[in-house]
């Protein structure tokens, strides 16, 4: 178990690495999320070819019950990426601490699921925490600063999604296989708004003529994608074999890592109101993470 987490830090540290520097010089954050949904399809076609995972029986009530988790699955990683590619990599994060905010809130709004008080006074020092890191954030930008907002809408409202829209019981799948599944209709949902969006730039041609090296942009992207791909199934592995609360405070943790990483590798510049305002955020969010485990002991006893 210790591997797996450690693995699942690893390949989210890098994969936010190599997106960075990607995006930095390829600010086309639609193509980078086709290109990244592609390798990681790739990656489970390759699985099932060679039975490493066993292939699933993939019916209709599958495909319609995880098509809308797809398309919030989809907006959620394009939103992450356009706020990578305009603001830091540790402010992106730090914003994306908010997810339990909006797990609240939309918990209550489609599952009349109400918060306990220690629930609801942990997300105060997240969106304070937020706010003050935001505003002595040097890399601070409307557009990003959204970006990653309505990215932890998505991410949210597809967990929220992923409680309502259930397939059988007796045809449920896995979360490998589920995941395995969302990653290839999220490609195939990418497609069509990548060529209506950006169009055809990730050519040979188009790079050449911006300054830049085929090879070399190819093979980080490339990268960049099987990390995505990487992390995200180690995700859902460790989610197979643990609770919600402790996946929930391992992904505090691992973005506490991811934050640390960014900040020493890219030298981003961070003030001490910077650095305060994003420890009250994460603070708040292990502070959630503690009192959601205490109310899941409560209930059971």
């Amino acid at each position: 178990m210790g591997l797996l987490f450690a693995l699942w830090y690893i390949f989210n540290i890098y994969f936010n690495i190599f997106n960075k520097q990607v995006l930095k010089v390829f600010p086309f954050p639609i193509t980078v999320s086709a290109i990244q949904f592609g390798v990681a399809t790739a990656i489970v076609t390759f699985m099932w070819t060679f039975n490493l995972y066993k292939k699933p029986k993939i019916t209709m009530d599958h495909i319609l019950a995880i098509l809308p988790l797809a398309v919030m699955h989809t907006m959620g990683n394009l939103f992450t990426n356009m706020s990578l590619g305009i603001v830091s990599v540790s402010f992106t994060h730090t914003i994306k601490a908010m997810e339990p905010f909006f797990t609240v809130i939309l918990s209550a709004l489609f599952l009349a699921e109400m918060p306990a008080l220690a629930v609801s006074l942990s997300l105060v020092p997240i969106v304070g925490g937020v706010a003050l890191a935001s505003l002595t954030e040097v890399s601070f930008n409307w557009i990003g600063f959204w970006s990653a907002m309505s990215s932890n809408l998505m991410n949210q409202w597809r967990n929220v999604l992923s409680k309502k829209m259930m397939v059988k019981k007796e045809e449920s799948l896995d979360n490998i296989t589920l995941f395995s599944v969302l990653t290839i209709i999220s490609f195939l949902l990418n497609i069509p708004v990548t060529l209506f969006m950006e169009g055809v730039k990730f050519t040979p041609s188009y790079l050449q003529s911006a300054g830049l090296n085929f090879r070399e942009l190819s093979t980080t992207l490339l990268l960049a994608g099987f990390c995505f791909h990487a992390y995200q199934q180690l995700s859902y592995m460790i989610l197979e074999k643990v609770s919600p609360v402790t996946h929930s405070i391992g992904n505090c943790v691992k973005r506490v890592v991811v934050i640390i990483s960014a900040v020493i590798f890219f030298q981003t510049p961070v003030t001490f109101i910077n650095a305060l305002g994003t420890g009250v955020a994460l603070a708040g969010v292990f502070l959630y993470s503690r009192a959601r485990q205490l109310r899941a002991k409560s209930n059971m006893s």
